[in-house]
């Protein structure tokens, strides 16, 4: 295996660190290697004395038996996924093999053909890594235990960089060296084999357990997707096909009964009356995904969800074995404390398991630190907050003026650059618009804030550093990316009150009324929000991971040390992105049916984005394990149990189901199967006579009581029979779906039973094996003292014949 240090030149100090520190490497059996070119590079071959004395020491499982377990049934129609399929020796680059811990004292027990290509080159990186972050730079006589370790040197400027080497070239396969890198970059990193599955024990080969994991979870993500995004795709077809069957929408075009229909002013001063088959247009976008195949829809992803994550957990735990991580605990090398804690952190106290002094916050500063913490936190979700609310005045004020310019008559229609543009499409588009750059801006300096804070509270391991900046970095990202959309969906609209009485924003004083949602409702507004907000993240992600590499790189002729770091949160920002992906698809689908589709063609184009760049554009990375996704798992979970309550929500406050069916089962006048009068019965009377106006009333979206009644404009008894079935709905769909989704989890166990059996073998067969390799071992022994006991008699014997 070789790594690379690279340095320039250095002051006397640090070089002096430098030599005590190679010089530790060579006594730990580490072989090195200078190169001087633009920059001096230290190359580290570990020889295979090393490699062996170190897998021992981490307990790394190597093979020692064939794996003898029949393979299972040949799945039927097998020959269908042949165009899928990549060459064996790219899918399965080694047999299966039964494996124990490595013990050097027992290196006959294990199946060691070739000592060169034993240990895969992922083993061999991660254990020269191990000796790297382990060895100290102080002289024999000095112990100083704190002055240990690359990422103290590469702190304090003794070295520039760290990293393993690559193989050869990605575009060519050469014979001097190992050429996983090439058959990556062919079978996997190149967007022509976007329809291919991914060489996953090729992946874990070259780079490791962890980020194998992550494109095995990537991966098995989009193919869950193709599932929904067909059944989101039938859904709106089907609003499609039922377009012109609505009738609904038909009586708001109709100009004998939308034309005639006179709708109150849509702002104080400047907007005068207009009719409601204006609208037309609105109300015919939103029947495309607010009608009955979204109720279905809406509970289709709940259960969904559910089995994504039930038939994760079993591919996982598949993974976990063939990648010998059943018994996995977390490496010492992230329980270890951070460097940074170290420096920071100047009392000592006596740990209580090893009896020796280490570094320690005390709990003063601790407290101030987290205080520190959560009030920077407070503050740009406030930031956030504020910036929501910008929006929603610049909605309110546009929204106001746009409509000023409708003429001011009775007739007027509400139009705008044409019959296509309403002032609610208008507005609801550049308000989407403006707060997805605010997003990206916000996003930008709280990358910086969420890792200065996170430092700031000095986390002891790296692992819990990892966590806690996940923590902070999702809640913002969360708050970030849904607030403008919780808004649309659960706000807008619910607070407006009635001609002559309508609620102000901030108060009466500054006329500014609260928005109100179009004759068709507010969910096609939503759906406008979700569209723009999740299609321009996947858009602008995919040129910053594509590009950006591309331009840094452009101008560099080394061919590893000026590739692009792939840094600490290489991985974090990976995850971040599709888990914000993951909630866009599921807290609002039951807005956007077409949600999955989007995020399925992302997603085929961000395998392929992200293999292109570990391959070609990035250094390579340390490799490390992980039996799972970490902490992206609970939070999949938290989300996957928020959206069937936010669905269950949309469905009933912010799409015109409930109030339809109401209307359709309860007070149509004729008793009939239909929805005549629907429109009319929906909206309230205002009366305008003593305004100076040649029209007596006009309409407004409410279920009031007309002018003239002992209980004028208080609601209707009709508004509390839709309150409560929307209640009812709510409970209906929560349990329904809750029920589904527990049964589904109960019923598929989260280990196959294949694997199950397999663990269980591999446990058997090492028990068996060693004990049988002991027994051997003694009789060896015992036939070797008697031999040599046989000798030391012989000359007696022969003196007494």
């Amino acid at each position: 295996m070789c790594a690379c240090v690279c340095m320039y030149f250095v002051a006397y100090s640090l070089q002096e660190r430098r030599r005590e520190f190679e010089a530790n490497l060579q006594k730990a059996g580490l072989m090195l290697e200078t190169q001087d070119k633009w920059t001096y590079y230290l190359k580290i071959h570990a020889p295979w004395e090393v490699l062996a004395t170190y897998a021992d020491v981490l307990k790394i499982k190597v093979p020692f038996k064939a794996d003898d377990i029949p393979k299972g049934r040949d799945v039927p129609l097998a020959w269908l996924t042949c165009p899928f399929r990549l060459p064996p020796h790219i899918m399965k680059p080694e047999p299966n093999y039964f494996t124990a811990p490595f013990d050097k004292s027992k290196v006959d027990f294990f199946l060691i053909g070739n000592q060169e290509t034993f240990f895969p080159p992922s083993t061999r990186n991660r254990i020269v890594y191990y000796i790297l972050t382990r060895c100290p730079y102080y002289k024999e006589d000095r112990k100083e235990k704190d002055k240990t370790g690359i990422k103290r040197l590469l702190n304090n400027g003794t070295y520039t960089s760290a990293y393993p080497l690559h193989d050869c070239s990605y575009w060519k396969e050469a014979k001097e060296c190992e050429s996983e890198r090439y058959h990556l970059y062919k079978h996997w990193a190149r967007f022509l084999s976007f329809y291919k599955e991914q060489p996953l024990n090729l992946i874990r080969k070259y780079y490791g357990e962890k980020i194998g994991i992550y494109f095995a979870w990537l991966g098995f993500y989009t193919e869950m997707l193709f599932l929904s995004a067909i059944v989101g795709v039938i859904c709106f077809v089907y609003g499609l096909l039922t377009f012109g069957n609505n009738m609904t929408s038909k009586e708001i075009c109709d100009p004998d009964i939308g034309g005639k229909i006179i709708m109150c002013p849509l702002c104080d001063k400047k907007c005068s009356y207009w009719k409601l088959n204006s609208s037309c247009l609105s109300s015919l976008q939103s029947h495309m995904f607010d009608n009955e195949g979204t109720v279905f829809f809406a509970m289709f992803m709940g259960i969904w969800v559910t089995m994504f994550l039930e038939l994760w957990k079993r591919r996982q735990a598949r993974l976990e074995y063939e990648w010998d991580l059943v018994d996995f605990e977390e490496e010492q090398q992230q329980l270890q404390i951070r460097p940074e804690f170290e420096l920071k952190c100047t009392g000592r106290r006596r740990n209580r398991i090893t009896q020796e002094m280490e570094p320690y916050l005390p709990l003063t500063s601790k407290c101030a630190r987290f205080c520190v913490s959560g009030a920077t936190v407070l503050f740009w979700t406030c930031m956030i907050v504020a910036c929501v609310i910008g929006v929603i005045v610049y909605r309110l004020a546009v929204y106001a003026a746009i409509a000023s310019l409708m003429k001011d008559s009775p007739t007027s229609k509400i139009q705008l650059l044409g019959p296509l543009i309403t002032p609610q499409l208008a507005t609801s588009i550049t308000a989407s618009c403006i707060n997805f750059a605010i997003i990206l801006v916000l996003n930008f300096f709280y990358e910086y804030v969420a890792i200065w804070i996170t430092d700031m509270e000095i986390p002891k391991t790296h692992l819990e550093y990892e966590n806690k900046l996940t923590m902070k970095m999702f809640m913002f990202q969360f708050v970030n990316y849904y607030s403008s959309c919780f808004y649309v969906a659960f706000f807008k609209g619910k607070f407006v009150g009635y001609p002559g009485k309508y609620s102000y924003m901030f108060g009466n004083w500054t006329k500014l009324r609260n928005e109100e949602c179009a004759p068709g409702g507010c969910l096609i507004e939503l759906t406008t929000q979700l569209v723009i907000v999740m299609a321009g993240k996947q858009l602008v992600g995919n040129v910053q991971e594509a590009l950006l590499p591309l331009l840094k790189n452009w101008c560099r002729w080394e061919q590893d040390h000026d590739l692009q770091s792939f840094g600490q949160f290489g991985l974090f920002y990976e995850y971040l992105e599709m888990v914000i992906q993951f909630g866009f698809i599921t807290l609002f689908v039951a807005s956007f049916p077409l949600a999955p589709l989007l995020a399925l063609f992302n997603n085929i184009l961000e395998v392929r984005v992200d293999a292109w760049k570990f391959t070609t554009q990035f250094r390579r990375p340390v490799a490390a394990k992980a039996r799972n996704i970490g902490a992206w798992e609970e939070i999949l979970n938290v989300m996957a149990i928020l959206s069937v309550v936010t669905n269950a929500f949309i469905m009933a406050f912010t799409s015109d189901m409930i109030p339809r069916l109401v209307y359709l089962y309860a007070y149509q006048p004729v008793h009939e199967a239909s929805m005549t009068g629907y429109i009319n019965n929906s909206l309230s009377i205002y009366e305008i006579t003593k305004i100076p106006m040649h029209v007596n009333y006009c309409r407004y979206r409410d279920y009031r009581y007309p002018p003239g009644h002992e209980r004028e404009y208080s609601h209707t008894m009709q508004f509390w029979h839709i309150l409560a079935a929307k209640m009812a709905f709510i409970i209906i769909m929560e349990h329904v779906v809750f029920v589904v989704k527990f049964s589904v989890a109960w019923l598929i166990p989260d280990v196959p039973s294949d694997v199950k059996a397999r663990i269980k073998r591999e446990r058997y067969l090492v028990q068996e094996y060693l004990h049988h390799y002991e027994v051997e071992k003694l009789k060896m022994q015992l036939r070797e003292r008697c031999g040599r006991r046989e000798a030391w008699l012989a000359p007696f014997f022969e003196q007494l014949a």
